[in-house]
């Protein structure tokens, strides 16, 4: 079992770029496929970025391709989510999520939130205009 706390929220304005990370507990972090979503109120949790065991498979939603950055670190049980260029739409609860993936799935990157089985408690972006 892995736990996850995320930081590097704030309120920014718009252009800005933050960095938000996640820490995992435990030994086994390399072993885990990582993802960031995010939430508004009223809206269901949306995808953002996910990287798989293996740091060069990512993926990305369409509305930060270009302006986001996902990363990992496995000596430090860390992953990232570099954001530049921020918008006001980008303001929401961040996310951090890992699910335990075998080897067959080292280059797999989800995107879907049902994949995932251990989620953090949320870090605040704002972004004002």
């Amino acid at each position: 079992q892995v736990q996850l706390v995320e930081s590097g929220g704030g309120l920014v304005q718009a252009g800005d770029s933050l960095r938000l990370s996640c820490a995992a507990s435990g030994r086994t972090f390399s072993e885990y496929g990582m993802g960031w979503f995010r939430q508004t109120p009223g809206k269901e949790r949306e995808f953002v970025a996910a990287i798989a065991r293996n740091p060069a498979a990512t993926q990305y939603a369409e509305f930060v391709k270009g302006r986001f950055t996902i990363a990992r670190d496995n000596a430090k049980n860390t992953m990232y989510l570099q954001m530049h260029s921020l918008k006001p739409e980008d303001t929401a609860v961040y996310y951090c999520a890992g699910r335990r993936t075998m080897m067959a799935n080292y280059y797999v990157a989800s995107s879907r939130s049902t994949d995932y089985d251990y989620w953090g408690q949320g870090t605040q972006v704002t972004v004002s205009s």
